[in-house]
């Protein structure tokens, strides 16, 4: 069985188009921070902790796939069901299910790399290896 983080989100006026709508990059914005709060969750130490130990910065985005099903809009309470769906060798797919309560609002599926400063030029970056002890804690 897959480990599911859920991470909450309060729909304010302002994540809202002229509608009253959740404008959709709100969705990729709140799929983003369940991310790492996935991470987090798990036990894995902060990005600027690990920056520190291992060299790792993060995990950049490299593809996302969303479909969005029903509405949301302000003054609700929303639930981001976060889960690793495959690991790979240098990256790992997040899924993420949206949901108000029992009502499926949207699923995205984010493609993610663990990244490091280049070694040869610490203006760019490069994908590394999946951490064992990361998808350990986060399997």
């Amino acid at each position: 069985m897959k480990k599911t983080i859920v991470y909450e989100v309060q729909v304010m006026f302002g994540d809202c188009d002229p509608a009253g709508i959740v404008f959709f990059p709100n969705f990729l914005k709140w799929m983003d921070a369940s991310s790492l709060n996935f991470f987090v969750k798990c036990g894995v130490p902060t990005w600027r902790e690990l920056v520190k130990s291992t060299g790792i910065i993060g995990t950049p985005l490299l593809e996302i796939n969303t479909k969005f099903f029903s509405p949301a809009t302000y003054g609700e309470t929303l639930q981001i069901y976060t889960t690793v769906e495959e690991w790979r060798g240098k990256v790992f797919m997040h899924k993420h299910t949206v949901k108000r309560g029992d009502v499926l609002l949207c699923e995205g599926t984010e493609t993610r790399a663990f990244c490091r400063r280049h070694p040869d030029n610490p203006d760019r970056i490069q994908s590394i290896a999946v951490p064992e002890d990361i998808k350990a804690l986060c399997s």
